[in-house]
This record gives structure tokens, sequence and C-alpha cells, in this order.
């Protein structure tokens, strides 16, 4: 009897051990189970970092490499110089961020190399392993970090930190006090290209005893005295003082800390459920990933914050920092629009507060986290109004008009933007009242078309493909003359009409005179939407997001030097064009909105085009009780074109639809086709007119 029950027990171990191991290969993936977080990490392919961090946090944690780059770090190095807190991911000129630097080392030598064997990561998560035995994890939750430090057993071990430490912007000052095993104070840096300063305060706590050591010059070696292999670090940060940094510190297991994290990444990415292709899905959800990395949460959970002049406020609202709007207004800021309306709120009255406290195109000294630009701003608090969010535009009015007032007009590009900015605050005028105002703004902006005759007409000139022509910033004539989104029914006249601004869009695609490497140009293959073509900008989009496209455009050089053919997006490290920088999210949320099927027919009119999407179903959980579901009937992963779109149970002939309707949910199908339809999407057309 006893032999027989050891039997049975077996076989139900057995049994339970291959039901498990079933449930475990049929379980359904969360949106992290896709996500690669070394894309776009080697080289000038991104400018990224797998750095561990959480949506919109202040906080992150990221190796820094031998040789550094913007990032700190390069997927392929081998040699690690330690890990450092704080970065703002894909932005341009030389890297930002990587404040206090930690690193973990043996024995008596300083400088003795870390040399990586493995390293992993996920979402809010990085592990690596070196030669010497050092095995070092990092999780971040909110704006608290924790380092984990494993050393070989009975070695002497130390942790070396530099107070001073920075990728590219300039160290300013700091100050630190010391108290047993932990230590807390204030750093000032440079702010992204070192236009302004920003200022946050940490507390760190060593979870050992320790004896410090002071090498001078902001730099101190923490030397571990007990015998434990593992030695934890916990940071809190703060953009406000030291005693909200200390509070962000608590007691949670690593693992623990970990798996609220994961869950809240999955919460936000989980707003968007895509369906279909598995290596488009890991794309996808990776690019998604790295579009919520900044803006960055700056006030506590009292509602106490620093504003943009030092000052320290308080309120109701959740407030944001660190902006990137003439790279991401495009494209990251319409996506949020759409995917998480509520944070877009947020977003967008924390730029329009920017005015408030003397905002600045690139920082002021006083920033309560690194930043980058905010040219535009105008723009987005315009498209937000259109959208139906309330911002307090009487108690801003007077620093809009005094920004736009003073706009620049002097290169052709500039013109062409300060037009853009101009008509966006005509159309705030409106909304406050302000009708004859607003005339007198809207004569102004219109304006753009004696620069456009003056500098961008004629075609026949020998500069138009020469990279910063004419004192441009980062583009052609042939990328900025485009640069008209509030009046293309005004563009086309001023091109000769709609037959021949149709063949100047065809002219610039098919000679490749367009650009993906940066922002000037994204907008322009959604153009042929607003022509008699619309299918020729379905055709685009899906060619730019997951086909073969010829490239001769760089951020360094100009038109036929090392040209790219290939693909533009790819989930590896050297995962974009090269010198395409992800610009706070910029880049990843053309894709995003690629995928999903829906463009922004022009930033600051609530209007999105319609192309095919590149899933067979998409859910996007839009508000409480309240879903947009789309699907391609006939799903075909190469098909590219629409020929016809049900919404809601009834054909859709046009080829846009509006913000509201979009938010209101319901069904949108789209029914494909390898061939273009060229009769649906012609009439109704949205076309958008500054004089009307």
């Amino acid at each position: 009897m006893f032999k027989l029950l050891r039997i049975l027990c077996v076989v139900w171990f057995v049994v339970l051990m291959v039901c498990n191991s079933s449930f475990a290969k049929f379980k359904t993936p969360k949106p992290t189970d896709f996500i690669n977080v070394f894309l776009g990490t080697s080289g000038d392919h991104g400018q990224v970092s797998p750095s561990a961090s959480y949506p919109f946090g202040m906080m992150s944690i990221g190796p820094i490499t031998y040789p550094k780059t913007h990032t700190g770090y390069d997927f392929y190095a081998k040699e690690f110089l330690g890990f450092s807190h704080g970065r703002m991911e894909g932005v341009g000129c030389a890297g930002s961020g990587g404040n206090i630097l930690v690193k973990p080392f043996i024995g008596d030598n300083i400088n003795q190399k870390l040399i990586k064997v493995s390293e992993k990561g996920n979402p809010g998560f990085y592990e690596v392993s070196f030669q010497n035995g050092i095995k070092a994890s990092f999780v971040v939750n909110n704006n608290q970090g924790v380092h984990q430090y494993f050393f070989p057993n009975e070695k002497k071990k130390s942790l070396y930190i530099d107070l001073s430490s920075v990728l590219a912007n300039g160290f300013h000052s700091e100050e630190h006090q010391i108290n047993g095993n932990h230590i807390e104070g204030s750093i000032v840096s440079g702010t992204t290209c070192n236009a302004g300063k920003f200022k946050f305060y940490y507390s760190l706590q060593i979870s050992e005893k320790v004896r410090w050591e002071d090498l001078g010059d902001h730099k101190l070696i923490a030397h571990i005295e007990s015998k434990s292999d593992l030695v934890e670090l916990r940071v809190g940060i703060s953009a406000v003082n030291v005693t909200y940094a200390k509070a962000q510190i608590n007691s949670t297991s690593f693992s623990s800390l970990k798996q609220q994290t994961t869950d809240y990444w999955n919460q936000l990415l989980g707003k968007i459920e895509v369906k279909g292709d598995k290596e488009r899905t890991k794309l996808f959800y990776s690019l998604l990933y790295r579009s919520l990395q900044s803006p960055f949460k700056i006030s506590e959970s009292d509602g106490t914050y620093t504003a943009n002049d030092g000052t320290k406020q308080k309120s109701t609202e959740v407030y944001y920092n660190g902006w990137a709007i003439w790279d991401n207004y495009k494209t990251q800021l319409p996506l949020f629009s759409l995917a998480f309306p509520s944070l877009f709120g947020d977003f967008s009255r924390s730029i329009a507060s920017l005015y408030k406290y003397g905002k600045k195109d690139y920082a002021t000294q006083n920033e309560p986290s690194n930043t980058v630009r905010t040219e535009h701003a105008v723009v987005v608090i315009l498209d937000a109004i259109n959208k139906g969010y309330e911002l307090p535009l009487l108690a801003i009015i007077k620093p809009l008009e005094e920004e736009i007032n003073k706009l620049d007009f002097k290169s052709p590009d500039k013109a062409l933007e300060s037009c853009y900015d101009t008509w966006a605050f005509s159309q705030i005028l409106l909304k406050i009242g302000e009708k004859e105002k607003s005339k007198a703004y809207l004569k102004k902006a219109l304006t753009y078309k004696k620069y456009w005759e003056k500098d961008f007409k004629d075609l026949t000139r020998n500069d138009l493909d020469a990279m910063s022509a004419r004192g441009m910033y980062q583009g052609t004539v042939w990328q900025y003359r485009w640069m008209v989104p509030f009046d293309i029914a005004g563009l086309k006249e001023l091109a000769g009409g709609e037959a021949e601004f149709t063949k100047q869009l065809k002219q610039f695609f098919d000679n490749d005179y367009y650009n993906h490497a940066n922002e000037p140009d994204i907008q322009v293959p959604y153009l042929y939407n607003a022509t008699q073509e619309p299918w020729k900008a379905q055709d685009l989009i899906r060619k730019i997001a997951i086909d073969t496209m010829v490239q001769h455009y760089f951020n360094d050089n100009s038109r036929g030097i090392g040209s790219h053919i290939g693909h533009i997006y790819n989930n590896k490290p050297q995962a974009f064009l090269r010198t395409m920088d992800d610009d706070a999210g910029a880049m990843s949320s053309w894709f995003v909105l690629a995928g999903l099927g829906v463009s922004p027919a022009c930033i600051g009119e609530p209007v999105f085009y319609l192309h095919l999407p590149l899933f067979k179903s998409i859910k996007m959980r839009l508000k409480p009780h309240t879903e947009l579901n789309i699907e391609i009937k006939n799903y075909n992963k190469t098909d590219r074109y629409i020929h016809a779109v049900i919404f809601n149970g009834k054909n859709l002939e046009r080829n846009w639809l509006s913000y509201e309707e979009l938010m209101n949910g319901g069904t949108l199908q789209f029914i494909s086709s390898k061939a273009p339809n060229k009769a649906w999407g012609i009439d109704n057309q949205w076309i958008s007119e500054a004089g009307k």
C-alpha cells in the first residue's frame, strides 16, 4: 500500500509539472515581455540606454562604458566605468545627465577595470556581471533607485562615488553631508547642450557599515567594513529638497520593487494592445517604451514642486518638466493625446505653466530637472485647447504674446517656424475673444508667403539639397519648404496649384530628398493626404516604418555621403540611421503612430489622417469604459493600401477622423489591398487653410 502511494505521488507530481509547464507556455504575454531595452544603444543610432527607469520618472540608473557615448553607454563596449543616475534619453549635443557615478571595486586598486561578461535588462531593471566576479543589479521605482552589488567572497570591497559626474553637460556645484552610512545633498548641473542649469536633491543610503575616504574634488570612497557579499545602495531624488528625496527611500525588497515597476510599465504600455506579426510587435512595444521616458514628474505627492524659476510652488495638479518640444511636438505629444489623454492633460498644463515663471526657448538657470528646448510650446497649447483641455490662457496670455513678438524670422527655416507659432497664437486669441488682435497676428502669420516665395519657390537653384544651406538648422531647402502645416491650401497656391504641388511632392520623394534622421520634414509623407493621391501617403508611411529606404542625409553631413539603404527601424542596438537621435521619443513615437494607422494632420488642429495599421488588430484603452478597436478585416502583413474603411458600422469615405471621433471610441475597420484604391479618400478631404 505504501509503495502504491509513493507511485501515485510521483505520478501526481509529474502531472503537476506538465500542467505548470503548459500553463507557462500558453500564458498571455505582457507588453514588457516584448521589449528590447538594448534597442538603439550602440553608436549614434538612437542615443538611448538600457538604464533601469520608471515611466516619466526623474530617476534612472544606467551603465557608463568606455568609450562613453551620448547616454554614457555602448552595447558593444566591454569596459565599464561605473553606474550613474538620470539621463535624457535620445537627445542631441553630446549627451545629457549621468550624475552621481558609483563604481564597485575590490582590493585597493580603484582603477581596476570592470570587463563585462554578460548583461540583461527589462523595463525598470538592469544587471551586468564582470570578469572579476562582481555582479551589479539595479531597479528603479518612482524616484527611488536600488543598487545591488554582489562581491566575490572574502574580498576587500569598496564603492567609488563621484558627485561631480556628468556625461557632457557641465558640473556646476554640489553640497553634501555624511552621517554614518548615509550621504545626502544637492547637485547643480548643466541642462542638455549646457543651455541652462538644473538642481536636484538626493539621499543615498548604504546597507552596510562603511568607512568614508574623501579624495577631494567631489569624489569619495565608501570602504565596506562588513563581511556581507551583498551591498545595497538605496537612492532617492527630488526636485524640491532633501527631505522629499529621503522620503522616496523605503524598505521594500529589491524583488518586490522590481515587480511593482514591471506592473506599472505593463499598466501603461497595456493601454495599447496590438496583435499581429510577432517581430513587428516586439519592435512596436520597444519603441512605445522609448516614447514613455520623458518628460519627468517633478511634483511630490503633496503637490509641492519647483518651478522653472527655482521657486517652490504647490498645486493639487501634477507637474512635469524635461522638454524637447521642438523635437517631439509633431509625434510624441499627439500620440499621448490619443493613447494617454490624462497624462497629456498634465503635460500640456505643465507646458503652459512655464510661461508663468519665465520660460526660455532652451532652459532657464533654475530648472527643476534636466531639459532640452521648448520652441513651439504655443502650438502644443493650441492643440490641447482644440482637443478639449482647459488651460489657464488668461494667466499666460501676456508672456505668450511677449514670446511671439520676439520670434526670429532671420533665416528661411526660422521664418516658416515663427509664422507657425504666430498662427497658433492668433487662434488662441480667438479663444479668449480677442478677435481684432487675432486678425493682426493671423496677418503676420500669413507673411510666410513672402518668405516662401523668396527662398523656397525656385527649384532650379543649386543649393536645394545642401544641408544647412542659407543658415538653416539641420535641414535643406527641400526639407523645410513644406513647413507650413497650418495653411496647406495656401502652400498649394504658392507652389502653382494642386497638380504642381503634387508633382513637387513626387519629386521630393522620388529623388530621396526626404530625411528621417531628423524632425524638419517627418510630417511631409502625410501631405499626400491633402492631395488627390492619398494612397501615396499610405505607401510612404509603410515604407519608412518597415521597408527598405534610401537615405542620403545625416545630421553631420550633406546629401550623398555614405548613404543608407535598408530599414530605418530595427530591433537591435544599431536601431536607427546613423546620427538619428531618438530625440526624447520623437522618432519612436513616429513609428508607434504608423503602427496605429493614424497621423496628426496639423498640430494645433484636432484631426488625424488614416493609413493602414501595421497590425491585424489594435485595442486602445482611451479612458475608463471607452475603447477604440482597430482591425484589418482581411489582414495580410504585406498589404499597404486602404481599400475601404468602416467606422462604427458605417462606410467612411474620407481619409481622416477628428480627435473627438477617435476618443469617443468604437470600432475602426480597414479593408486592405495590395494595390491602391484611387477612389477612396479623395472626397471631403481635410486641408488646413489659415485664412478661412
